[in-house]
């Protein structure tokens, strides 16, 4: 035993390796709540939307076409009101995508890239419905991004091995497959997105969320 080491006092070590350990895992359960709030936040959000849509298809919601369209910018609002939320966050936190366990780095990743991926396909797929005048094209958008969520959630699968990551990337699947052949049928169309936005964005984002507080309740 070194003169270093004999004057260290009891626990140092352990005190150390805890330290260790927290800049590699970049603290238990943190880099998830952003991710399970927004997922939440937005499948509520948007849920809710088109079901408000479903609404007035249906005649049971009655309104104006300039309190129609209040509504939905609130929601846009909203939802970004929880994106600032999240980054804030994030820096108060100290948490950031590139630290943490490779996995949950890896998983971050994917999900951002979606993300800036999505911006694109916004461009392309608006420009094309208005230089076209059809909205159906724009339909086509959610559709790419329900393919884009089951590449991410299947990398997730892969990576974390969690037999629900599977099912909500087989969902995703499943939906861009259904929502492509609806963007005729506005109806069918907005009922599977509400379903989806709700099993596949709100409860998935849930069930990170909890994951992640029980994993900072536990350290």
């Amino acid at each position: 035993m070194t003169e270093t080491s004999r004057k260290m006092p009891p626990g140092t070590a352990e005190a150390d390796l805890a330290f260790l350990r927290r800049i590699v895992e970049g603290g238990p359960g943190r880099g998830q709540v952003p991710m399970g709030v927004l997922f939440l936040a937005g499948g509520l959000l948007y849920g809710f939307q088109c079901l408000f849509h479903l609404g007035q298809a249906a005649g049971i919601i009655r309104i104006s076409g300039l309190a129609s369209l209040i509504f939905v910018v609130s929601v846009t609002l909203a939802m970004l009101a929880v994106v600032a939320w999240a980054v804030r966050y994030d820096r108060k936190s100290g948490q950031k995508s590139n630290v943490g366990p490779t996995a949950s780095r890896a998983m971050n990743g994917v999900f951002s890239a979606t993300g800036a991926a999505n911006l694109a396909i916004i461009i392309v797929f608006g420009l094309g419905a208005v230089r076209d005048s059809d909205f159906a094209i724009w339909l086509y958008y959610p559709a790419i991004v329900f393919a884009f969520q089951a590449i991410a959630w299947f990398v997730a699968w892969t990576l974390k091995r969690k037999p629900w990551m599977g099912l909500v990337a087989v969902g995703h699947w499943t939906t861009t497959v259904a929502l492509g052949l609806l963007v005729r049928d506005p109806v069918a169309y907005t009922w599977v997105a509400t379903a989806a936005l709700f099993l596949l964005f709100a409860l998935p984002g849930w069930i990170i969320l909890r994951e992640a507080r029980a994993a900072q309740a536990a350290a």
